[in-house]
């Protein structure tokens, strides 16, 4: 993503004029969808940079159009700005994320049409399939290492829940999920997975890991004074379940324990590219 386009979504003033490269890369009916789903000329700026830049087909383009992430964009409270190196990497890490994701966690067309075919192992595996899925939709950038990946440093273990790789930023996520509010000593468990996993998994080119801590709620003022003394770059957002999921079908959900342990268990499943 082009610098100056970067601190302009963060308003910052910038002294250049728009260019028309991404506007043609896009097709027509991208712009449609655009036009009509926009609320105004920088909102429709934001998306079809993004859309070109990023190869967006049209089916993604309406997803995030869905999402607003325009919108959320770069509101997720953290301390980017005050520990990241260098001013322009801080600040595509702050467009990276926002403060508040959706969780569709069961598609229904893939679990079965009869409510008797809604056992809970299946609806566990779909959880944990559209948990990666929801990860994956901050970005094509985003690529998925590992679930529940092992840290050892001085004898001592430890397991972070999901890490990704991001090649914009070039540097790794560490997600941690979190049942219920936000509470401060997630964010000293977060800050040692991020100590351990750059002394032993980072490469030497790649930017400092950065981590997110993935909660059902969380006071956003409370978050940034918290965060603000920790050098590790770390982050808070916050989850909620689709409201028009049916009653009888959340019930059999499993809470955020079972599900942290399902990703173990199927970590064998998925795919590590780097």
């Amino acid at each position: 993503m082009d610098e100056h386009l970067l601190l302009q979504l963060i308003g910052q003033p910038v002294n250049t004029e728009f260019t028309w490269d991404d506007f043609v890369k896009i097709s027509f009916s991208h712009h449609i969808e655009i036009l009509t789903r926009s609320k105004d000329i920088a909102e429709r700026l934001f998306y079809i940079h993004c859309a070109a830049q990023n190869a967006w087909s049209l089916s993604s383009l309406k997803n995030y159009l869905k999402e607003d992430i325009y919108s959320n964009r770069g509101s997720l409270p953290s301390n980017f700005l005050q520990v990241l190196p260098e001013a322009i990497y801080a600040v595509k890490a702050t467009l990276a994320f926002k403060d508040e994701y959706m969780l569709e966690m069961v598609n229904l067309e893939n679990v079965g049409e009869r409510e008797q075919d809604w056992n809970e192992k299946v609806i566990e595996n779909q959880i944990v399939t559209n948990i990666k899925q929801f990860i994956l939709r901050f970005g094509n950038d985003f690529t998925f290492i590992d679930s529940q990946h092992r840290l050892i440093v001085a004898g001592e273990e430890m397991f972070a829940d999901l890490v990704f790789f991001n090649r914009e930023l070039n540097a790794s996520v560490i997600v941690e999920l979190k049942r219920g509010k936000f509470r401060p000593n997630y964010l000293g468990q977060l800050s040692g997975y991020l100590t351990v996993y750059d002394m032993t998994d980072k490469k030497p080119h790649e930017n400092p890991s950065i981590g997110i801590v993935l909660c059902q709620d969380a006071n956003r003022q409370f978050v940034e004074i918290m965060v603000r003394d920790y050098d590790k770059p770390m982050g808070v957002a916050t989850y909620r379940t689709a409201q028009e999921m049916p009653e009888n079908l959340r019930k059999t959900l499993p809470d955020i324990d079972k599900l942290q342990n399902l990703l173990s268990e199927n970590d064998s499943k998925s795919e590590t590219v780097r």
